[in-house]
């Protein structure tokens, strides 16, 4: 390979870094919106440009399992979640805590150890887009032999917090009318 075939970029290479823009503008957006659907939507579409970005790699089962179980499973869980408790609509002050400063303070720190440990590990390495990367066989295999007992408890865990939300939420109005009804007996 010439220094010239190395340093052209392709019009694939343009697509994947305009589309990890996008994905970083809505994780950013995800995290600093203070509108709880509006977090789950900006959350739909990081997850969805992911998918894009494996099937860039061309890595399709991993786009395809990213598109079925994050996007159509924990996402639609996560909505069900935030409906069944009764979740503010609109701005929620209770979402702020206060610590902006020392978050985004810990997420560069973050942002920049990441950037520079993947950059030094993949300094030299070229992925050859030509051929495809995501066989469905070897990794069917290794997911379900080795990960299927963690894919299990993450539902398990996933159901359990479903359950304790819907339980919090149903005590919250039952305390929300017994205190209405004192009201209204005085």
């Amino acid at each position: 390979m010439t220094e010239r075939e190395i340093l052209t970029t392709s019009g694939q290479e343009i697509v994947f870094v305009l589309v990890g823009l996008v994905v970083l503008g809505a994780a950013v957006l995800c995290v600093t919106t203070r509108q709880l659907v509006h977090a789950a939507l900006w959350l739909v579409v990081a997850l969805g440009g992911l998918a894009v970005e494996y099937l860039l790699l061309t890595a399709e089962f991993v786009a395809w399992v990213q598109v079925l179980i994050y996007l159509g499973s924990v996402v639609v869980l996560l909505l069900f979640g935030l409906m069944l408790t009764r979740a503010p609509i609109g701005p929620s002050p209770d979402v702020d805590s206060g610590n902006r400063r020392v978050a985004l303070a810990v997420a560069l720190a973050s942002a920049a150890t990441l950037v520079t440990l993947v950059v030094d590990a993949f300094r030299t390495t070229w992925i050859d887009l030509e051929t495809p990367h995501g066989e469905s066989a070897a990794l069917g295999d290794s997911l379900f032999r080795a990960w299927v007992l963690p894919f299990e408890a993450l539902s398990v865990l996933l159901l359990a917090a479903l359950v304790g939300a819907i339980a919090l939420s149903r005590a919250r109005a039952d305390r929300a009318d017994g205190q209405a009804d004192e009201r209204g007996a005085r």
